[in-house]
């Protein structure tokens, strides 16, 4: 069993690491704030000072971080992950940041003869508790297949998109629909609210039917109570929106809804609701509204 890090103990990675120390692998972390690591001590892992001290230790490195900025200094800052990892090692960002970023990091890593995989998640703070994340997967055949002994323990269904910066390609995707999905079900809440119907009672019933979704049914609950404790931060899916509206602009797709939804969320993140769940695009629609 190989020496694994992980670097990022926010919603999702320190949930993803957890998993990863309960089943038993020799597991080394940091946090740029040392206090999210603690809990990782407690189930055994070791708390590096650096990022380059995971990588010394470590035979294979994973981050979850914010963005392409957040990775690129992990990597190549100051104390850097790259300059503690020995040739051979595989490094593996399951953060959500653009393709270029992605080959561009991989590239700089092939000269130090560490290979990369990309391996986005989606699936929320459950799947990352849960062990059933789906992640998508780009690098060369033989990394991915590496890398993906330790994938299992985080997810339950892991898919091989391609060369490196396929993943984050597929999680792109998997907002964009996401996104139309949140509207779809913000929409159909605040029409049946407003007809004079019971949401939760129509809830109930479309789950048995074709609208049934994972945002039916996880997160309409919160945007009937109007309360979005924290899944996944609506300012971070707006980020990911970005990302992909950029990669519909550079092949020529177009988004109408995924350009609205993100019109919607810079509305929300400017008036303070950033760090709400994302169920929280509700709000707009709720205010169109009158509600």
């Amino acid at each position: 069993m190989e020496q694994v890090g992980f670097i990022g103990m926010g919603t999702m990675g320190a949930a993803m690491a957890a998993n990863l120390a309960r089943a038993g692998f020799a597991l080394t972390v940091w946090n740029r704030t040392p206090a999210k690591a603690e809990p990782l001590r407690e189930l055994g892992a070791q708390v590096a000072g650096t990022p380059h001290d995971v990588g010394q230790v470590s035979e294979v490195v994973f981050t979850c971080l914010p963005d392409s900025p957040e990775v690129g200094a992990v990597l190549f800052g100051p104390d850097g992950l790259a300059d503690g990892m020995r040739p051979g090692s595989l490094y593996v960002d399951s953060s959500t940041i653009s393709a270029a970023s992605t080959r561009e990091f991989a590239a700089r890593l092939a000269e130090r003869d560490i290979a990369m995989v990309d391996a986005p998640v989606s699936g929320g703070s459950e799947g990352a508790r849960n062990a059933t994340l789906t992640i998508m997967v780009g690098g060369d055949e033989a990394d991915v297949e590496r890398a993906r002994t330790v994938l299992s323990v985080m997810g339950r269904t892991i898919t091989h998109m391609g060369p490196i910066g396929s993943g984050q390609m597929a999680k792109a995707v998997n907002q964009v629909i996401l996104c139309g999905t949140y509207l779809g079900v913000a929409e159909g809440i605040v029409l049946a609210r407003k007809s004079g119907l019971d949401p939760e009672r129509v809830v109930s019933s479309l789950l048995g039917g074709a609208a049934a979704s994972w945002v039916l049914e996880n997160r309409s609950g919160r945007m009937i109570d109007d309360s979005y404790p924290l899944g996944f931060k609506l300012a971070l899916h707006r980020k990911d929106m970005a990302i992909a509206l950029e990669l519909a602009r550079s092949v020529g797709a177009a988004l109408p809804v995924a350009a609205l939804a993100a019109t919607f969320e810079d509305g929300l993140v400017g008036q303070g609701y950033g760090d709400d769940d994302n169920s929280a695009l509700v709000r707009a629609v709720r205010l169109l509204s009158g509600l």
